[in-house]
């Protein structure tokens, strides 16, 4: 741990020497380097200014001189000189670089130059634009109110709404605002649509996956409606690091756009530390509660006085920490909470409160949800606390801006779960700390998201003849609608003919609009879990057809806001699930077994076999007795009975993607306790079948590759499933996306695409490896979660090696014997050889 800090022991006392301080008290019990997997001093850096454009207005200039900027960082000078060119552009720079003033100052100045100017600033959530608002008050206030400036979304009163439309210069809002409550009623609009000079996209980094491709279409529709009031508006977007911003914003917008990377805001030195917690059974890898080790680091921090941001990835994890660290820290007698909660949910008058309290320094701690990463002001904290990995490394950088923001020296410390990706980017810190590998993805032209978008955008305008909508054959979409009652022809334009409003049933957050409203059934707690004296039913949420079959099937035990729900009927016709509330110590797990059918293959190529596997030097394995021994050298380790044959000539296996069919069936379920995660029993379940037309990337191992393979039948296909579960977390990294966004499964290779190859029974499937079926030639697929396809399989055909190689470092560095959760999956079907047999496989496929 010295030596990753060198050369801060030596500095007057500061917040990094009280952050060494914790860290040394933290890693006491254990050794350092197992606990603290790497520690990276940021150093300061220095700002690169470019003098206040000529063009600014002179009251613009003075506005922001009184605020103490009379001069621009070099990025910011960047920005207003392409928006003063009427150029598209994307300005890719980390959180508390001074984003806002790159479209602030151009667009303020052109209203100033023009009244009739207006601009709509999107944000992905409501607090951000409330936050960006009091920045544009600060500056109208400071201008004489010369213009107006407003957010509209859902909170917005209706008596206020028409004086908006017509005084509102800049309106703030959000995507889904946008799609229901503005464009559906342009007419309205007519003011702001004539005259619509910008478009500014902050945080474009959000909208990928499904919620992009959504906004890449309601984009479509603006575009068409300010071209039938006369005008062309520049887009201006604000990205946090990706690998491919530029590419994004095109897919988004679909124009080309110019990029600004380089950065010229200053940033105060930092200490970001991985933290992974320590292990309390080697042998299955299991380690202590991660939540648990959260709430030490986090005390640490707060009782040397550093005011600290704890951030969780779920509602329940920051009720679960803020009760542990209130209890830890309570209040002086008559005082406020010196620790303070906020997620979604909270009045927004409460939030701001909060918010208020961390800039002043009278709140010392916050623990949030995502609700505060994006660039929220609350000031410059001292360190921030991760309760695991926020799900992609933009979002973790975002997280950990918020502690230094420009000045002040700050730390940040990682906490690992037992999660694949949070143990990879513990392990491989220079993965995370390089250029971002990151890529987000849409699928504008999904077939589900398009055709919502066409009957919205038929709604607001007829479709002309010759009309584009992406890359789809528009007219042949318009008369299937017609055939089915949502379009007329009338003369040579198709026209909306429904009395339906298409836009409020299209969610921006989901492909179908096809959801369960889930029913509670409010009881009288009488002691137990049958129910009591039944009250008036209230609608607690809502999910998709495809999670209501794992999440809300009868049995199940429906999780909302930390409160638990026992799921008394689901209604496929009404669709709606109804639940009772219970309090029990266990929660339920759906079996669902999948197959998939090809139907067309896009591409395909065979893999060259791959020499034995060349480990870095760092990484330790240790094998059971029939394979390499827990004591010798990467030599030994690659000369042993699992690297054997591999030094001949390789079986090959080949990679491929296009379009499939898969067909699901949930058949049971699993009842989980909670805390120790024991399967404490199970449940049969008949629910209906599910197909889905969707997209995937496979790899098809032939069979002389798994002949090769030193292992019996049921270890080989363990590793498979393994090494299937290994894929499925190294892909979600390199994609950006969630692991809900991919399914996986396994299936034997078929004579040619679309053949009909007979469907498995499920009623007779089993998830044991050992007892499945021997497959001959194993496709392993990776799936697109959604109808259609979201534009994952592509991607991933095309980085395959880096897929291959990622998966392969993340396995061969997990510390356990035989397998585990952070590698090849959860113990229990597995066989003790599983993660032997994924990496033998892997050792052959990697070049």
């Amino acid at each position: 741990m010295a030596a990753s800090t060198q050369g801060l022991a030596r500095r007057p006392h500061s917040t990094l020497d009280t952050v060494q301080e914790a860290l040394t008290a933290l890693a006491a019990r254990y050794r350092g380097d197992e606990v603290l997997t790497s520690i990276k001093h940021i150093p300061a850096r220095e700002a690169q200014f470019a003098a206040m454009p000529s063009w600014v207005r002179p009251e613009l200039a003075a506005a922001y001189r009184a605020k103490g900027i009379d001069r621009l960082y070099s990025h910011q000078a960047a920005a207003a000189d392409l928006a003063r060119g009427g150029k598209d552009f994307v300005v890719v720079t980390p959180t508390a670089s001074g984003k806002t003033l790159c479209y602030n100052l151009p667009v303020l100045n052109a209203i100033l130059e023009n009244a009739d100017t207006r601009a709509l600033y999107l944000f992905p959530t409501k607090a951000l634009a409330q936050d960006q608002l009091a920045e544009l008050h600060d500056l109208a206030t400071r201008l004489d109110d010369q213009f107006g400036v407003f957010t509209y979304d859902g909170d917005t009163p209706s008596d206020a709404r028409k004086a908006i439309r017509e005084r509102g210069h800049v309106i703030l809002t959000n995507p889904d605002m946008l799609h229901t409550g503005i464009l559906p009623h342009h007419t309205k609009w007519t003011r702001v649509f004539e005259n619509l000079r910008y478009i500014v996209l902050d945080e474009l980094h959000t909208y990928r996956g499904v919620f992009g491709s959504h906004l890449a279409n309601v984009l479509r529709r603006i575009a068409r409606i300010a071209e039938f009031y006369g005008s062309r508006p520049q887009f201006i977007c604000c990205s946090a690091t990706i690998a491919n911003p530029d590419e994004l914003a095109g897919q988004l917008i679909e124009r080309e756009v110019a990029t600004i990377e380089e950065n010229g805001a200053p940033a105060a030195e930092k200490l970001f530390v991985f933290y992974n917690p320590p292990m309390v059974n080697r042998n299955l890898g299991i380690r202590r509660s991660y939540l648990t080790e959260t709430t030490r680091v986090a005390k640490e921090l707060l009782a040397r006085k550093l005011q600290t941001i704890v951030f969780a990835n779920s509602r329940l994890h920051t009720e679960v920490l803020l009760t542990y660290l209130q209890q830890a820290n309570p209040a002086q007698p008559g005082g406020a909470e010196p620790i303070r909660g906020y997620r979604g949910g909270y009045l927004p008058g409460e939030r701001r409160e909060i918010e208020r309290g961390l800039r002043e320094g009278r709140v010392r701690g916050v623990v949030a949800t995502n609700a505060l990463e994006l660039g929220i002001d609350i000031g410059s904290l001292d360190a921030c606390v991760m309760d695991g990995y926020a799900g992609s490394i933009a979002s973790t950088w975002q997280r950990a801006g918020r502690a230094g923001r420009r000045s002040g020296t700050s730390c940040a410390v990682l906490v690992a779960s037992s999660a694949p990706l949070d143990q990879f980017i513990v392990q491989h810190p220079d993965y995370f700390f390089g250029r971002s590998p990151e890529h987000a993805y849409v699928q504008p032209d999904n077939l589900e998201i398009l055709v919502n978008h066409l009957k919205c955008a038929a709604f607001e305008l007829p479709i002309a003849p010759d009309e584009k909508f992406g890359a789809v054959d528009v007219q042949g979409l318009c008369e299937r609608l017609a055939e089915v009652g949502f379009l007329h022809r009338s003369g040579a334009n198709w026209h909306w003919v429904q009395e339906a409003y298409p836009a409020d049933t299209v969610s921006l957050r989901s492909v179908t609009s096809d959801n369960f409203v889930i029913i509670h059934a409010s009881v009288e707690d009488d002691g137990n879990t049958t129910g009591g004296k039944k009250g008036a039913p209230e609608v607690i949420g809502e999910v998709d057809f495809s999670s209501a079959l794992t999440t809300v099937h009868p049995k199940a035990i429906y999780l909302h806001q930390g409160q638990q729900y026992h799921v008394d009927r689901l209604d496929f016709d009404q669709r709606k699930a109804y639940v009772r509330r219970v309090n029990i110590d266990y929660y339920t797990d759906a079996i669902r077994y999948t197959q998939v059918r090809i139907l067309e293959i896009a591409e395909e190529e065979r893999l060259a076999g791959a020499p034995a596997f060349q480990s870095p030097p760092h990484l330790a394995l240790s094998f059971r007795e029939e394979g390499p021994d827990a004591s010798a050298s990467p030599d030994e380790v690659r000369s042993g009975p699992a690297a054997r044959n591999l030094s001949s000539a390789q079986p090959s296996a080949s990679r491929a993607h296009g379009d499939v069919l898969v067909r699901s069936q949930v058949i049971g379920f699993k009842k989980i306790k909670l805390f120790t995660n024991e399967n404490v029993g199970d449940g049969k379940l008949e629910l209906p079948e599910n197909e889905m037309h969707t997209t995937a990337f496979w790899i098809t191992l032939d069979r002389a590759l798994l002949t090769s393979l030193p292992f019996a039948l049921s270890d080989r296909q363990s590793g498979m499933f393994g090494l299937l579960h290994a894929l499925e977390s190294m892909a979600t990294l390199l994609l950006m996306c969630d692991r809900r966004d991919l399914g996986t499964a396994m299936g034997e290779r078929p004579a040619s695409p679309g053949v009909e190859t007979e469907w498995q029974e499920f009623s007779t499937a089993m998830n044991d490896p050992a007892e499945m079926k021997e497959y001959f030639e194993p496709n392993l697929y990776l799936y697109d979660a959604y109808p259609g396809g979201i534009g994952f399989s592509e991607p991933l055909y095309r980085v395959h090696e880096l897929l291959l190689e990622r998966t392969r470092e993340l396995i061969f560095s997990c510390p356990c014997d035989s397998g585990c959760p952070s590698c090849v999956g959860p113990a229990g079907m597995k066989s003790e050889r599983t993660k032997e047999a994924a990496l033998a496989i892997l050792n052959r496929l990697c070049s």
